[in-house]
């Protein structure tokens, strides 16, 4: 699929001001995009931009899980910038790369959700912070191969308890019913 330029400025303030209630979040993203040039790369000490999705199948009755190696939580798909700048590339990079699936689809070009987490110390790394901006995607098939980051993979429906086992990935869940309504009408 062919993606159309990322304008992440433009993209926080549509974000705004449909969540006008998420204003301050949205505010810390703006200021911290602002704060360096380096947001986007993993070696930034504060933290960093991340890209993550939920990535539906192919009926958008449920989402692909990982359950993350490192952290050992049920989680949605997603990772590093790694310096590139364009979300949309690194949201379906990471969906590619975590899933095996290709041909993944983006169903709504505008940001889905966003979250700032801490990430806890680890060996060698600083605790810091992850800038997660979240997009929803759709995939071809329902076959996945496990990558090395993921204890297990699985599509779990929508209405599924593991999407209530953390804020952040509730939001997420009810974002996309709520998107999913909102492109069906």
């Amino acid at each position: 699929m062919l993606l159309p330029s990322f304008n992440f400025k433009h993209l926080l303030s549509l974000y705004k001001s449909k969540h006008p209630e998420e204003s301050q979040l949205v505010n810390s993203f703006e200021e911290f995009l602002s704060s360096s040039p380096h947001v986007f790369e993993r070696s930034h000490p504060p933290g960093h931009l991340t890209g993550s999705c939920m990535l539906l199948d192919p009926t958008h009755q449920s989402g692909l899980m990982t359950h993350h190696k490192k952290l050992l939580r049920w989680l949605q798909l997603g990772g590093h910038a790694d310096s590139e700048q364009n979300l949309y590339e690194v949201c379906m990079n990471e969906a590619l790369e975590e899933s095996g699936i290709d041909n993944i689809e983006m169903l709504y070009l505008e940001i889905l959700d966003l979250d700032c987490h801490r990430i806890p110390a680890r060996e060698l790394e600083p605790s810091h912070f992850h800038y997660d901006v979240r997009f929803l995607l759709q995939a071809p098939h329902t076959e996945f191969k496990i990558s090395e980051e993921s204890l297990e993979l699985a599509w779990v429906s929508l209405g599924d308890k593991k999407w209530e086992q953390e804020a952040s990935l509730k939001r997420l869940r009810n974002k996309t019913l709520i998107q999913l309504k909102n492109l069906n009408d």
